[in-house]
């Protein structure tokens, strides 16, 4: 599953530790567990909860939001939980004898939190808005350093992957930077949305305790992140903005894509319908979806909503198709097949044979395997290095378990694979040194690759011969896959 994950975002839950949300809380619970039914092969699934899980932080009530977030847990729905803190979870501890420090006892990040997901090529960022202290109420005030702290970390984390070592000593199939999918949550109203306007606090009107303090330098640093969702909540209520901002690095405007970069802001309102409100959650789905001839990467976004007096949650968006908001991601983030199985396989505890069947079809049913009369031979020396990494990744995996006669088939492929390797090299006049180079980097980005080798064949070297020789090798492992129990014709005609 290509580049896939669903984010549950719940908020503004506001545990007493009296127990006397917990029906609500199993509701919910018994909600998500209903509409997530769809999603649950997808294998990056986060409930991430946008603050406010306490209504004060005194030991009761923290207890209490650990033992949600531990049922939540239990269900097995969800690879990882992830949280940020609201203005009720730092209220000042001055304020009151018996609180707690909230970011310890719910390990909630200070400033910020960066957590990569590896199949997904997602970056969630977690950024504390509160601001709070011993002497300052939590105001929706992130200072300038907070934001550096933000953009620091993620370029550490960005500076990590690209030099991340597998354990075979290569690099290992992390995601370039530009090509992250990047989500940040907070708890506060970063900018103003479409709802919600004219709620009042003691008959005062509450926007200067809603938003942020600065949110155009929230922007600003956002952009600079290629920020593609922004989730938050805070004043319990839905809401949806999207805004289009120029891109400070665009280098023309003739492209709208280029010029405009796209920032969604998703509001959630009081998982719990605290307040008199409704409650309600969010489920997002991010994955690839087919449009004509080419496939394109969308966030799929289902709201949920319970009105105060309503016993279950129902669709926001009844007058949509299923429900479902569908936007389009603002950059393309497919994945080279060899690279989705290379992540695929590391991040498996163990394949199984259909696994196997399913990564050999992705890996080998591409151009550079079948029959070309003018082979393209920087393309395919790409294609077979990183296919050549991916599957040296599997049969490392199963190595240790799968039957001789497998193991001897993965490597006769794999050799048959660097005879291809070497052979294009070999083509382009890219001598052994350079070659090694090229394959120890495990470089997943195609123009990166492509910009480092020659893109035509060397003078000199007859490519009608190597031509012929490249189709016998291609012929060759057909053969070695078949055993497999897989007919794809390689070095035939090409599957249209």
């Amino acid at each position: 599953m290509d580049r896939s994950f669903v984010i549950v975002q719940i908020s503004d839950l506001h545990l007493d530790g009296s127990g006397r949300l917990l029906s609500t809380v199993e509701t919910l619970r018994a909600a998500i567990r209903e509409k997530m039914t769809g999603v649950t092969d997808v294998p990056d699934r986060i409930l991430l909860i946008t603050g406010d899980l306490v209504d004060d932080p005194n030991p009761r009530a923290l207890d209490e939001a650990l033992a949600v977030i531990a049922t939540f847990r239990q269900t097995g729905l969800f690879t990882d939980i992830q949280a940020v803190a609201g203005n009720h979870d730092v209220k000042r501890p001055s304020q009151r004898a018996g609180r707690h420090d909230a970011y310890d006892y719910l390990h909630l990040p200070r400033t910020s939190k960066s957590v990569y997901y590896r199949q997904a090529g997602l970056e969630l960022a977690l950024l504390d808005s509160n601001r709070a202290s011993l002497m300052a109420l939590a105001s929706g005030k992130i200072d300038e350093s907070t934001y550096k702290a933000m953009v620091a970390e993620s370029a550490r984390l960005s500076a990590e992957l690209a030099a991340s070592m597998g354990s075979a000593g290569r690099a290992d199939y992390a995601e370039p930077a530009e090509n992250l999918v990047r989500v940040l949550a907070l708890h506060h109203h970063p900018l103003p949305q479409a709802t919600g306007e004219g709620k009042r606090f003691l008959g005062v009107p509450d926007e200067p305790l809603m938003y942020l303090a600065a949110p155009a330098t929230f922007l600003e640093a956002a952009i600079s992140l290629d920020v593609d969702l922004v989730l938050h909540g805070h004043r319990h209520v839905e809401g949806l903005t999207r805004y289009s901002v120029p891109d400070p690095r665009a280098t023309s405007s003739e492209s709208r894509e280029a010029f405009w970069r796209t920032i969604y802001v998703l509001s959630c309102p009081s998982s719990t319908g605290q307040a008199g409100d409704a409650a309600g959650f969010n489920l997002i789905h991010f994955g690839p979806a087919s449009r004509g001839w080419r496939t394109e990467h969308r966030f799929a976004i289902t709201r949920y909503s319970r009105l105060r007096n309503d016993a279950a949650f129902t669709l926001l968006d009844s007058n949509l198709p299923d429900g479902v908001i569908r936007l389009p991601a603002a950059r393309n983030f497919s994945r080279d097949p060899a690279v989705q199985a290379a992540i695929e396989v590391a991040s498996s505890a163990s394949v199984k044979r259909d696994q196997i069947a399913a990564i050999t079809r992705r890996l080998f049913m591409r151009r550079s395997f079948y029959d070309e009369a003018d082979p393209n031979w920087a393309d395919a020396l790409y294609a077979y290095v990183v296919s050549s990494h991916a599957w040296t990744e599997l049969e490392g995996k199963i190595a240790r378990s799968a039957p001789r006669s497998d193991i001897d088939t993965l490597a006769a492929v794999r050799m048959l694979l660097g005879r291809l390797v070497e052979q294009s090299a070999e083509v382009l006049g890219i001598d052994s040194a350079q070659l090694g180079e090229l394959c120890g980097r495990g470089l997943i980005n195609c123009d990166d690759f492509l910009r480092q080798v020659p893109r035509l064949p060397c003078e000199g070297v007859d490519v009608q011969w190597q031509a012929r020789q490249r189709l016998q090798l291609l012929r060759d492992l057909d053969e070695q896959v078949k055993t497999l129990g897989l007919h794809l014709d390689l070095g035939g005609e090409v599957p249209s």
